[in-house]
């Protein structure tokens, strides 16, 4: 499944309010700034930082 390329122009991190990437195999948005990804549940971005991976 692909992100649509609008939506992902749209889509900022809520912490830090800077864009994120999107990583295609695992179905994550990445925010570098926040150093979280983001998982991305049936087609929909879940923007939770509760619910984000930390970044190793």
């Amino acid at each position: 499944m692909t992100l649509d390329p609008w939506l992902l122009a749209k889509l900022v991190c809520p912490l830090t309010r800077r864009p994120l990437r999107y990583d295609e195999t695992a179905q994550e948005l990445i925010s570098d700034a926040a150093g979280l990804a983001y998982p991305i549940r049936d087609g929909v971005p879940v923007l939770l930082a509760d619910k984000a991976r930390r970044l190793a």
